[in-house]
């Protein structure tokens, strides 16, 4: 990456600096002051990191998440079962494979089809917050974000709740892989959970062709049967939507319960009218994935540096959703502001496909909680997970306030 050092920005920030994992946008505006794309000398990597770049990389036509042929490796031993899942995964394919297999999970996600899963997340909320300790401190990641959403998904796709956390263990033992500085630890575990994880998606699906019902792992095996996709893709397929739907969006929620625990105007900001823009606020503010990949197909030319075929080029969505450029006071947490498009979910052909679940979530979640809990106070400074490319809360100790006398 020798010439792209030499013509872009270099930018040095270890990102696993204690200071970076609690505040990453102090970086990030930086960073931005240096221009649209910069060379991160930890990551040796040109970065896209104003709102600008990061849409021009996710939508180049000569960019892509399938790994190119020159750089295709053998899976180091021990890790065939992790990358025999990500061979099929819709995330890691370009079209025809991608538009083929995303048309299939689209259908599922469409707006029409999430407005009547909002009982069963008011539900499982509910039974959440019944439960919440009284009168002692407890961590609401573990008591509300975390199972809410493995609650949520598992509901989506037809998988019964009591496999709920074991679902969530493997999750957070796959997605630790795509963290910066992983270890053989890391590494094994996720080979471990890859292959687990597997082996009871096909028994779900087994069980579903047996056994029809309305869900989306019915419309996988239908699509199965009919030639749409194969076996391994619908497993691929099953464990992406179960990562995917669990990690984000629990952190999406633990983030936008930091912000609003203390904001003077809460209520008013979750009230139905206003809620949606909330949402949108809350994952602009601190989203819950920061970087995302591309590889770079044929030689291109971008923002006046030469990228050649073979580069990987990476987008910093925490940075472009705090792009000065759009968003004036980017750092005030408002969500009365004026709405503009974030890029929280990606964009492109590989934005997220389950985005509109993760904010019927939040949109259900949040006013839930504070409706139900409105002197939920924070008592433990939160702090961030090391987990970066991960956005996330290692813990939100908090305590169920009595209301005041009167």
């Amino acid at each position: 990456m020798i010439g792209l050092a030499n013509q872009l920005p270099n930018v040095s920030q270890d990102p696993k600096d204690p200071d970076f994992v609690q505040d990453p946008y102090v970086a990030y505006r930086k960073m931005r002051a240096c221009g649209d794309l910069i060379y991160w000398k930890e990551f040796d990597l040109p970065v896209a990191i104003t709102r600008e770049a990061v849409s021009q990389v996710m939508r180049h036509p000569k960019m892509g998440r399938a790994i190119p042929e020159m750089m295709q490796t053998t899976p180091k031993d021990g890790l065939e079962a992790f990358y025999r899942i990500e061979q099929h995964s819709l995330l890691e394919l370009e079209p025809p494979e991608h538009t083929r297999l995303r048309r299939i999970v689209a259908k599922a996600f469409a707006l029409n089809r999430m407005a009547p899963l909002a009982p069963r997340i008011s539900q499982i909320a509910d039974s959440l917050i019944d439960a919440f300790p009284k009168d002692q401190d407890f961590d609401l990641l573990k008591a509300y974000s975390q199972p809410l959403t493995a609650l949520t998904i598992t509901s989506f796709l037809g998988i019964k709740e009591q496999h709920a956390l074991q679902l969530q263990a493997w999750s957070n033992a796959m997605v630790a892989m795509y963290q910066a500085h992983r270890d053989e630890n890391i590494e094994h575990a996720a080979a471990l959970a890859a292959a687990e994880f597997a082996e009871f998606a096909t028994r779900e699906l087994v069980r579903r062709a047996k056994l029809p019902t309305d869900d989306f792992l019915t419309e996988l095996v239908a699509a199965e049967k009919s030639g749409l996709l194969s076996r391994s893709e619908a497993i691929s397929t099953v464990i992406l939507l179960l990562n995917a739907g669990q990690e984000a969006t629990a952190h999406a929620i633990g983030n936008a319960v930091r912000a609003l625990i203390g904001f003077p105007e809460r209520m008013l900001s979750l009230q139905p009218e206003q809620i949606a823009n909330t949402v949108e606020e809350c994952l602009r503010y601190a989203p819950p994935l920061h970087m995302f990949m591309r590889h770079v197909y044929q030689d291109v030319t971008l923002f006046g540096a030469d990228i050649p075929a073979g580069t990987q080029i990476a987008s910093l969505l925490g940075s472009s959703c705090r792009d000065d450029a759009l968003w004036p006071d980017s750092e005030k947490f408002d969500p009365f502001r004026m709405r503009h498009n974030h890029q929280a979910f990606g964009v492109g052909i590989h934005a997220c496909t389950g985005a509109a679940l993760a904010r019927l979530e939040l949109q259900v979640a949040l006013p839930a909680l504070f409706s139900r809990c409105p002197n939920l106070t924070i008592t433990k400074p939160p702090r961030m997970a090391d987990r970066y490319h991960f956005h996330g809360l290692e813990t939100l100790q908090v305590r169920l306030e009595a209301p005041a006398s009167t």
